[in-house]
Parts: structure tokens; sequence; C-alpha cells
């Protein structure tokens, strides 16, 4: 006998016994499941006299971990991506947002994609350094850097480190365009840069607006901001000058799908010129890692959320192939690309024209320095 492919899921995702969640206050993901690199495998197995679990499980502290990159910008050829390189100061995200598609980077590193990705930050406190060495390479040509393609920009530990803010400067500096991603409202402390970099066409800002419940954001993206402080930065940002969007992303079916018209008007009225939306993705252990989360908080209606996110993606949980990886498929999914394309022409949101990368210029900074004492 065969198994379909959702069959080979749900055997992977239903463990023998019912296992204690790891959930602490906080954090987002309820385990911290293994790597698919791992070369060995281990987890707690309840014999039934129900002693796990039992005691309290202890907060997880955040750990800073210096990463001595070697290089600043990331590159990518997918060819359903609108930037061919990336910028990304931080590796895993304290936000602790359990649908991150960023999550199954965290294996590369030796670390879980659970509780880990969350917990484990990695820095790049040379970041600045190697993007100016980077920009200054003979034949370099500017393009659209994305400020946040895999983990965001402004979490928590850039209030301290302001790494980003170093990057910024650089990139204000040699005219290079950027576009940020973030969650986070921290990024209004770098109006000054934005604003100035707006009045050359060379910046836009995307806050991703998951959900306008307080309490769903609570659970499902723990330490990011609340979406009201989101709406807040839209608007700041908005009346700086400062071209910035929406994205309305992820949309889970049967979790905050049905909000996507209210968010969009949310963020139009806050001052949003353009919207996006991406449905739900789960490469990889971020399968386990979300279906874990529904069986926490979501105990009533975890089977009918993975049922729906089925159908969108050919009958499996996830689907890797280029031009339906963002959208997905299928009836539900084709419904939902609808209706944003009516609540977008209905609040106008698709006024963002392409940044200027004519203007970039790797000038040497000491060089005109030394030109001006004569």
């Amino acid at each position: 006998m065969s198994l379909t492919n959702a069959e080979m899921e749900n055997a992977c995702l239903a463990p023998a016994f019912a296992m204690p969640s790891q959930a602490r206050p906080g954090r987002g993901a309820t385990i911290n499941p293994g790597s698919r690199f791992d070369q060995t495998t281990s987890e707690p197995f309840d014999d039934g006299w129900v002693t796990l679990g039992l005691e309290e499980l202890p907060q997880l502290k955040t750990t800073l971990i210096e990463d001595h990159a070697k290089s600043a910008l990331s590159w990518s050829d997918s060819p359903d991506l609108s930037f061919d390189r990336g910028l990304n100061p931080y590796r895993g995200c304290e936000h602790g947002c359990v649908y991150c598609y960023a999550r199954p980077s965290h294996a590369y590193l030796g670390y879980s994609p659970g509780l880990d990705f969350e917990t484990k930050i990695l820095f790049k406190p040379n970041l600045a350094e190697l993007l100016e060495r980077e920009l200054r390479k003979p034949g370099y040509q500017a393009r659209t850097i994305a400020l946040g393609s895999n983990t965001d920009p402004y979490q928590p530990a850039e209030r301290t480190l302001t790494i980003t803010r170093a990057a910024l400067e650089v990139l204000d500096r040699f005219n290079h365009p950027v576009s940020i991603v973030t969650k986070s409202a921290g990024v209004i402390r770098d109006i000054d840069i934005l604003a100035r970099m707006a009045r050359r066409n060379l910046v836009r800002v995307w806050l991703s607006v998951t959900t306008l419940d307080g309490d769903l954001a609570r659970r499902m993206e723990p330490r990011a901001a609340t979406p009201a402080r989101r709406l807040g930065a839209i608007g700041e940002l908005s009346r700086a000058g400062v071209p910035v969007g929406v994205l309305a992303a992820p949309m889970i079916p049967g979790i905050n799908d049905c909000e996507m018209e209210k968010i969009i008007e949310a963020s139009a009225r806050a001052g949003a010129a353009h919207a996006g939306y991406v449905l739900l993705r789960l490469p990889h252990e971020l399968r386990e890692i979300f279906a874990a989360w529904l069986e926490t908080h979501m105990p009533d209606r975890a089977k009918h959320v993975l049922s729906l996110i089925r159908g969108t993606r050919s009958g499996n949980l996830n689907d890797t192939r280029f031009g339906d990886r963002f959208l997905g498929t299928g009836p539900y999914a084709e419904l939902l690309g609808r209706r944003f394309a009516r609540s977008v022409r209905q609040w106008g949101l698709n006024q963002m024209g392409e940044l200027d990368c004519s203007q970039f210029r790797a000038h040497d900074s000491m060089s005109e320095q030394q030109l001006m004492l004569f």
C-alpha cells in the first residue's frame, strides 16, 4: 500500500504519544526540533506515568552571538523575486513569528529552527564595513538591495547594536537604492536617513501586518510590534515623505485570511501607498513547528487549518515551485487573490514606482575630503 504525500506528512506530524508542549511566555515556537541535517535525533518519551511536563519550564533568555561574516550581500536568481541581492544584519529573529519561512535557515548554523531560531541570534558587527567594500568593487552595478530579505533588520537587538543603521548610512552615502521589510515600529528611529534617501527616490519601506487582532498577534508573533504600533509607523513614515507599503503576510487559511480587507483598509487610512500579500509557506522543519503551535493554541481547528493549507498547496503543506510558492494554487488561493486585487483597487494601493539606480556612485569619501583642503 502506498501513501499519499499528505498521509506521509501526517505520519511525520503525529507522534505516537501526545507530548507536553515546550511553550514559553513571550516565545512563538512550542517545540525545538532537530534539523534536517542532524545525524541522530532524540525526543522525550512518556511511558504512561505522565511524569513529563509536570515541572514548570524556565524562561528562555536571548543569546547574542557574533557572526564573523565574510560578505555583506547575499545573491539570488529566483525568477519570482523582485530583487537579486539581500542584506541581513541578523540571523535568527527574536520576534518569534511561528510561521516565519526563515526558520529552516537556522539549521545551516547547527541550531534548531524552533526555539533556537528566536533565542540564539547571530549578529554581524562588521556588516557596514563589508557592505562598503563590496559596493566599491570594480564593475559593481547598483540594483535595489532588499534589507531584511530573510530576518527582520529591526528586531530587538538592533536597539543597542545599530547594525542596520550603520548599513543605511553607507547606502545613503553611496546613493544606493534599498527596500526594507520589517514588523517593527523601530524603523522610525532611522526616519532621518530614510527621509533624506526618499527625497532622492532611493528607499521604500514595507511594514508587515499579519493581523489587527492583538491577542492573535501576541500568540503568533510574540515579540514583534503590536499591530497598532505598526500602523502608527506607517503613518509616521508617510508623513515624513518615505514611500511605505503594507504586506498582509502571511495569509493563513482559517486563521487570519478573513482579515485581509481590514488590514488593507487600515493600512491605507494610515498612509500606505502600496500593498502586497503572501500565502503561508511551510518549508522543511516549519511544517512540524507550525502544526505543534496549532495543537497548543488552536487544538479545536488544527486539522481544519492544515486541510485548508493543503487545498492551496496541491495536497501538501508546502509547494516550492516558482510562481506558485508565494500565492498558492486551487480555488481557495484564487479567491484570496481576487479579494486582494479588489481591495487594492478600492483603496488605490498601487502608487509605488521604481527606485532610482542611476545615482549610485562608489565615491571615495576620504579622497573627497582631502580634495576639499585645496
